[in-house]
């Protein structure tokens, strides 16, 4: 278990968790590089700033997790298309075996 202690925006406080400290050290200063660009020149308060930090991750991982639902449809697709096509394929080949036999059968 891993402790981290925090303190930003006019307030400070530690967490217990099972994630590496490692890890939950790189999450806040992801968190504190958020939080900084959304306050650059402009007055907010803290509770704004948390806020509207929190939005902005929300639309981050709300557009990563938009494209893989894109990127796993296309996927979908691509692997239905494929299993037509080998259907496809199979089914010439049988008729074309049809075909052979049937002449071999003729020329005998």
């Amino acid at each position: 278990m891993s402790a981290l202690q925090i303190s930003m925006l006019g307030t400070s406080f530690t967490i217990h968790t099972k994630e590496d400290e490692d890890y939950l050290k790189k999450l806040l200063k992801y968190y504190r590089q958020i939080s900084e660009n959304v306050s650059k020149g402009e007055t907010l308060s803290n509770v704004q700033n948390a806020i509207l930090t929190g939005l902005m991750l929300c639309d981050e991982l709300y557009k990563e997790k938009s494209k893989k639902a894109v990127e796993k449809t296309k996927e979908s697709q691509v692997k239905q298309q494929e299993a037509e096509n080998e259907a496809k394929i199979e089914s010439i080949t049988l008729s074309l075996i049809e075909k052979l036999d049937s002449a071999l059968k003729e020329s005998e």
